[in-house]
């Protein structure tokens, strides 16, 4: 199933579609040696919009849940990348230790972690959990609605390891994002490998700088595929300290979006595209659709609501916020069951594993779709991973389109690979 798009099948994406099909010998070889100088994140996920005349990226998770959306055909293929991240990292590992959200009432989110256990399990791992919670004194089963059941465990921690009761893992993987800190009982662990590392969490990341590093990937790859890169790449803007509640900060917010949608607006010409602007503002740090709202018109900063504001000051975990990206918004022209969807790709290691759709019929094409009320279709390729058919017209081929999705989600995840090195704290720095 390729989900239905509202744009003539003869728009620039299938001109894209068509660019990338017949590129794939060289853009598989500039992959192959971006990995050989870069180290991509253990996993991540890309949310990715495709608006008919474009298709960008809009946001990039490095501790991706929903691993639960992922259909049974797509197991294989994850089990292969995980096998291959392991060996990598630690190949004589026997235990993996898994340290998730606190998600205690949310049984989607245990399904997730399940999800991750099936995979390392298969990938030749003993898997356990361990719970940051203070509330977590003892091990604790949860028992989800599907039947199944997970067992959470206080972590325990020596001088320079950190491990469960009688669990001595080499590896830890963190499936919670930092939003609310880096808590002491991660630092300094010196002998056993931390996935992602501390500094990918929010307490640190900004989405300002991925999208930075994002664009000099996506500069390069144009000039690879000799398009022109705004195709493929979301213009930004970022502003430090905006308080939407006490109202300071506005005129750094006002000028930036003002400045965005002309400079969209332009873009929307030279190509002709009769649609209207919009820019995204969210949070430049955090995740989970918080902190988001959409701006058409810089007039609208003059008349938000006081929900509005109280909206756009805090993220998870009650955290306040001062600092925002402006994003330009790209439409998204896909439709599942006639609701609005977006494609978020899933990977490991290098490579890519899976995806669905994430899908809201109460959001409109120039909306943020990760909100209560979304659901989850697969993605096409949950047929055992087909490979691109050479030959089908542009449009009409579910590996095809998907194949052009996976490269996208790559150039993200290239860029967050640049993102981790830019940010290493514990990099070597030259003179």
């Amino acid at each position: 199933m390729v989900p239905h798009l509202i744009t003539a099948l003869t728009g620039p994406i299938n001109e894209l579609e068509q660019r990338i099909l017949d590129t794939t010998p060289a853009i598989e070889r500039w992959f192959r040696l971006e990995w050989m100088e870069h180290t991509p994140p253990f996993y991540c996920s890309v949310d990715i919009r495709n608006a008919g005349f474009k298709l960008a990226p809009v946001d990039t998770n490095l501790f991706p849940g929903g691993w639960n959306n992922l259909t049974p055909e797509m197991l294989p293929l994850a089990v292969q990348a995980a096998m291959a991240a392991i060996e990598k990292i630690c190949p004589e590992a026997r235990n993996l230790l898994v340290v998730p959200e606190h998600e205690a009432r949310n049984s989607f989110y245990w399904s997730n972690v399940l999800q991750l256990k099936r995979i390392f399990h298969q990938a030749g791992l003993n898997v356990r959990f361990g719970s940051l919670s203070a509330d977590i004194k003892a091990p604790t089963t949860l028992n989800l609605p599907t039947g199944e059941s997970i067992t959470i465990e206080p972590l325990i921690r020596t001088d320079r390891r950190l491990g469960l009761k009688d669990f001595d893992p080499c590896t830890i993987l963190l499936n919670n994002d930092l939003s609310v800190g880096i808590p002491g009982i991660l630092e300094d662990l010196h002998e056993q490998h931390l996935l992602p590392p501390l500094h990918a969490g929010w307490t640190v990341r900004r989405k300002s700088t991925h999208f930075k590093a994002y664009e000099e990937v996506s500069k390069r790859f144009g000039k690879l595929l000799g398009i022109d890169p705004w195709l493929i790449n979301p213009m930004f803007a970022q502003c430090g300290e905006v308080n939407f509640v006490e109202n300071t900060g506005m005129e750094c917010l006002t000028s930036n979006v003002d400045a965005l949608l002309s400079k969209i607006k332009r873009k929307y010409k030279e190509y002709g595209i009769n649609e209207k602007p919009f820019v995204v503002v969210k949070a430049d740090n955090g995740s989970h659709g918080m902190g988001i709202m959409t701006v058409r018109d810089v007039k609208d900063l003059d008349a938000l609501t006081q929900q509005t504001r109280n909206r756009m000051s805090t993220g998870k975990g009650g955290q306040a916020l001062s600092e925002v990206i402006i994003q330009e918004g790209v439409l998204t022209n896909e439709r599942v069951n006639d609701a609005v969807a977006e494609p978020v790709v899933y990977m490991m290691d290098r490579y890519v594993v899976g995806g669905f759709y994430r899908v809201h019929a109460e959001r409109g094409v120039d909306e943020n779709l990760n909100a209560p009320g979304a659901s989850f279709v697969p993605l096409a390729f949950a047929d055992s991973g087909r490979l691109p058919q050479p030959g089908q017209k542009p449009g009409s081929s579910s590996p095809n389109r998907f194949y052009m999705y996976g490269v996208i989600a790559r150039l993200a995840m290239l860029a967050a690979s640049y993102e981790l090195e830019a940010t290493d704290p514990d990099a070597e720095v030259y003179d």
